[in-house]
């Protein structure tokens, strides 16, 4: 609980086997932490059976694709505040207190993994990912006039139930880019948010977009395109509720 207000956090999960265990007993071990929902989005072997010796409460999503994974976590979460992070060993359950902090203020909270004295030796955080995010992110801020943006390709973030209930109905994105797509629903319904740093660690196991650089590329590309799309739409007053687009 914080301030009377219960805290869900949802774990999207397909390659996580060999550090989901530790991820869920990090973020219970805050003591902020109601309930972890981990989404098995067609999961490697044995990840139910490491989240079934913790607390965690196991939902499955048959639709491959790290949004859809989300669209389902959030949907059975039953939080206040609603956190979205990921179980691979890169975020610290101690960040939870950050995004907490910062929930009073406003409704929506981001996390950056761009503060270099927060990206632990080992991090996949290097010359191209970084400056990547940054660049989208500032191409972001700069065509929407929001505040502070550095990290597009961050995962940890915090959303006020409200804030979720507003956009829910806007999710069309299933894939890797539901990440910024979320941020400009957020952006487009004017609703206030801050980024705050948050802790980067080794990522457990490779992950299956950004352990290739071609991957990340592609997924840039196509981050870039939403955005300008989006901007382009919203001269000629497009809502994001219109869209057709899956």
């Amino acid at each position: 609980m914080w301030h009377d207000k219960k805290i869900s956090v949802i774990f999207p999960t397909y390659n996580e086997k060999d550090s989901i265990r530790a991820a869920i007993e990090d973020f219970f071990s805050t003591g902020y932490v109601d309930e972890i929902l981990v989404v098995n989005n067609n999961a490697a072997p044995g990840t139910d059976e490491e989240v079934g010796a913790t607390r965690a409460r196991l939902v499955y999503e048959s639709r491959q694709g790290y949004g859809y994974a989300i669209w389902k976590g959030l949907a059975e979460a039953t939080g206040d505040l609603l956190i979205i992070s990921e179980p691979d060993g890169t975020f610290s359950g101690h960040d939870v207190i950050k995004l907490l902090a910062y929930s009073d203020d406003v409704p929506v909270v981001f996390g950056t993994r761009t503060q270099r004295e927060l990206v632990w030796e080992g991090a996949n955080m290097g010359f191209f990912l970084k400056w990547g995010n940054w660049a989208v992110g500032k191409m972001m801020e700069f065509l929407f006039n929001t505040t502070l943006l550095t990290d597009v390709g961050c995962s940890m973030r915090l959303l006020r139930r409200a804030a979720y209930e507003k956009v829910a109905p806007q999710f069309k994105v299933g894939g890797s880019a539901f990440g910024p797509h979320l941020m400009l629903l957020i952006i487009l319904n004017r609703i206030p948010f801050v980024e705050i740093p948050v802790n980067y660690r080794k990522r457990v196991g490779e992950s299956s977009v950004t352990g290739s650089k071609w991957r990340a590329f592609l997924l840039g590309i196509e981050m870039i395109a939403m955005i300008l799309r989006y901007r382009l739409l919203s001269w000629f007053g497009w809502k994001p509720e219109t869209t057709g687009e899956r």
